[in-house]
């Protein structure tokens, strides 16, 4: 069952779209993430669904009750709706007991402190931040305050605006999980906007693509990766390797080797994630089929790039792969594809 659904939702601002009749469903307790380049209209979406703008066309359905359409909608705080921002947008001259609070209205004020001590612990803050303001936190920290904010009455939705982005790697990381633990603990549905692939693929159910205010493919993260629909998609969401490629009985045949696909017999262009693609030194294994020569390497720590010229009429290709003794420039290669390819037209 779907808790968000969005039909024909459309958005201009001038002469200028931003989304276009874009249909999304979110099944409840999961997490959605969209992805998108900056300027496509991600931001827009979540501000249409939260209130805080009108669309011009389509509604948005919450828990089956329609919250907005042209003709107007539910206020913005009457949508149990959870919202966190990219900087968290905490009140600087509040503490952060006091920001947490600021939803919590019709409570008593020992009811207050306790909700927000939990609020707190539930975020894995000790209940003596509430004294503290926001500058005194660090940049986990306040997002987890905007988290615990967006969480205080209870949200059936929970929706995250590129909020992991301002944080560095590490910290990043370890946020994004924590904070994917506790929705997944307390099965708050959330659709999560980003532009950082990984972050998508690693905590979403479901993930759509979207390009000029549109959405280009929708699915599970593995499925949207392995079998993109279009080149922007299988590009956005990772490096890849396209190669012109001919199809005959459920097999591609390029200038990599042979591979199998679905799809109709006939002229198409293969695509392939670079971990399909297994570069060996050619002394290590007898009559190869097909050979390349190693152009580069690129060391990136656990992984080494390799970029490798085929040969014949193909064009070089950057191989991703685990290898404590990589191949060196100009050594002779064997190319060998694994999994299944697929071929667009």
């Amino acid at each position: 069952m779907s808790l968000l659904e969005i039909r024909g939702l459309t958005k201009s601002f001038g002469a200028h779209t931003v989304l276009d009749h874009v249909d999304l469903d979110v099944p409840e307790g999961t997490v959605t993430a969209v992805v998108g380049a900056s300027g496509c209209g991600k931001t827009t979406l979540l501000r249409l669904i939260a209130g805080f703008e009108q669309p011009d066309a389509g509604s948005v359905t919450i828990a089956g009750r329609r919250v907005a359409g042209p003709d107007g909608g539910v206020a913005p705080h009457r949508r149990a709706v959870g919202y966190v921002a990219q900087d968290g947008a905490l009140f600087p001259h509040l503490t952060v007991g006091q920001n947490i609070a600021y939803g919590l209205r019709g409570l008593g004020r020992r009811a207050i402190r306790e909700r927000v001590a939990e609020l707190l612990e539930t975020v894995s803050l000790d209940p003596s931040f509430a004294h503290r303001r926001p500058h005194q936190l660090s940049g986990g920290q306040q997002q987890r305050v905007a988290l615990a904010r967006a969480l205080a009455r209870s949200p059936k939705l929970m929706l995250l605006d590129e909020p992991f982005s301002a944080l560095d790697t590490g910290l990043r990381a370890a946020t994004r999980k924590a904070v994917a633990a506790l929705l997944a603990e307390r099965g708050v549905t959330t659709l999560l906007v980003t532009h950082d692939q990984e972050e998508a693929m690693s905590i979403a159910h479901q993930i759509a693509v979207m390009r000029d205010g549109r959405f280009t493919q929708i699915g599970p993260p593995q499925q949207v990766y392995r079998e993109p629909t279009d080149l922007f998609t299988a590009r956005f969401l990772g490096d890849c390797i396209t190669v012109p490629c001919v199809v005959t009985d459920g097999v591609a045949d390029c200038a990599l080797g042979r591979i199998p696909v679905t799809g109709d017999n006939g002229a198409g262009t293969l695509v392939l994630r670079p971990e399909q693609v297994v570069a060996t030194p050619i002394s290590d294994t007898a009559d190869p089929t097909t050979v390349g020569r190693v152009l580069a390497v690129e060391f990136l720590g656990h992984d080494v790039l390799l970029t490798i010229d085929p040969g014949g009429d193909g064009e070089p290709i950057v191989v991703r792969q685990h290898s404590i003794e990589p191949p060196r420039p100009d050594t002779k290669v064997r190319i060998e594809l694994r999994g299944r390819g697929v071929v667009l037209r």
